[in-house]
């Protein structure tokens, strides 16, 4: 399990890189285990991998379901190199090993055990590994594309980093881009210009008093927004034509993402009856919908009994979850690795903890499946 671990951080699947080959990592750790894998590639460094571990049938199959890719080292100094894989103290330490190579090599290693063990499964193991989930969800979205050969499943497990809390609900995302258009002129002349970053002002300024129209969530509570990127001008001698900014906001559930979009139409109508001189527009850079998962369904009452969890929880972050909904199983997010080591320098996972979820993977198949 562990030499599985290194070899996929030391694979490197940044976007930069792609996700093939980290794929192939996984399809030589299930030849050895003597388990059919099949890597789908795309754009040539693309990659999703699939392996379907097929039963008797008299079950609902089981989809475990990880992303290959990892976010990029950063600017900041690392104490081992990102993609080295250093074994130092307990812990693995490099770029995706908490999230989420840990989790995946962990039940990567916990189907080939029971597949090694001759138990007769009574229901499919699906494994699923998938490229862009620190992205844009694109392998998600093109493995349930293609789903027409896959059984029906009693529930999707996606071994994200929670230290081991069963988490069965977390915030949507909704990633925009306001433009605002000017008209440049010299900067000695701003008159005969209009000047684009003052329109921003003048949006932002609207934004200020802008509150989304949503119910506090149980769990999530309300929802966030935060301008996190702005761009504009290229010369201090010019009048700048056009401004950017970046704003995240992250959803709960029965919130309706076009609402919103809708509302920040509104204020650009506002703005745009106040001075006609004044123009926007809005691109949705990414989105992903929240996900909420009932608590009450046998799925998940099952998978805590099975592992002596008394409770479920959310959290803020979001996964490829939402994605595997269409499938029409319930959906539960649970792995190894603290989730305050994602995207950080010196990322590392105790081997202690993908141990333990081998473990907890194996009696999850047999409780399941057998």
């Amino acid at each position: 399990m562990q030499e599985l671990l290194k070899e996929l951080i030391q694979a490197e699947s940044t976007e930069a890189k792609g996700e093939l080959a980290a794929a192939k990592v996984l399809s030589a750790e299930f030849d050895r285990c003597g388990i059919n894998s099949e890597i789908d590639t795309w754009n040539n460094n693309r990659a999703n991998i699939i392996a379907h571990v097929k039963s008797g049938g008299n079950k609902p199959a089981l989809l475990f379901a990880c992303h290959l890719d990892v976010v990029g080292p950063g600017e900041a100094n690392w104490t081992h190199p990102p993609f080295t894989a250093v074994e130092s103290d307990g812990k693995i330490y490099g770029r995706g090993s908490t999230d989420m190579k840990g989790g995946t090599a962990a039940v990567v290693t916990a189907i080939g055990n029971i597949i090694g063990s001759g138990r007769r499964l009574q229901g499919d193991i699906v494994f699923t590994a998938v490229a862009g989930e620190e992205v844009d969800s694109c392998g998600a979205e093109r493995f349930i594309a293609a789903r027409k050969e896959l059984p029906d499943f009693s529930g999707v497990i996606i071994p994200e980093p929670t230290d081991f809390s069963v988490v069965t609900a977390h915030r949507g995302m909704l990633w925009l881009e306001i433009s605002t258009k000017g008209k440049s002129a010299h900067g000695s002349a701003p008159q005969l210009g209009i000047n684009a970053i003052t329109s921003m002002r003048h949006f932002l300024n609207e934004l200020d008093n802008y509150d989304i129209a949503v119910k506090h969530h149980e769990l999530l509570g309300r929802c966030s927004m935060s301008v996190n990127t702005i761009s504009g001008g290229k010369t201090l001698n010019v009048v700048p034509d056009k401004c950017s900014i970046g704003i995240d906001i992250r959803t709960i559930p029965g919130q309706s993402h076009q609402d919103i979009i809708a509302d920040l139409e509104k204020i650009f109508a506002k703005l745009k009856s106040e001075n006609p001189k004044f123009e926007a527009s809005l691109s949705v850079i990414r989105q992903v919908q929240s996900l909420e998962t009932d608590n009450g369904c046998d799925f998940v009452r099952d998978f805590c009994s099975c592992l002596g969890i008394n409770e479920t929880t959310a959290v803020g972050f979001t996964t490829d979850g939402p994605c595997f909904t269409s499938l029409e199983a319930p959906v539960i997010i649970f792995g190894p690795g603290k989730p305050g080591l994602c995207h950080k320098p010196d990322e590392y996972i105790e081997i202690a903890d993908v141990e333990k979820a081998v473990e907890y993977y194996e009696n999850l198949i047999i409780s399941f499946l057998e």
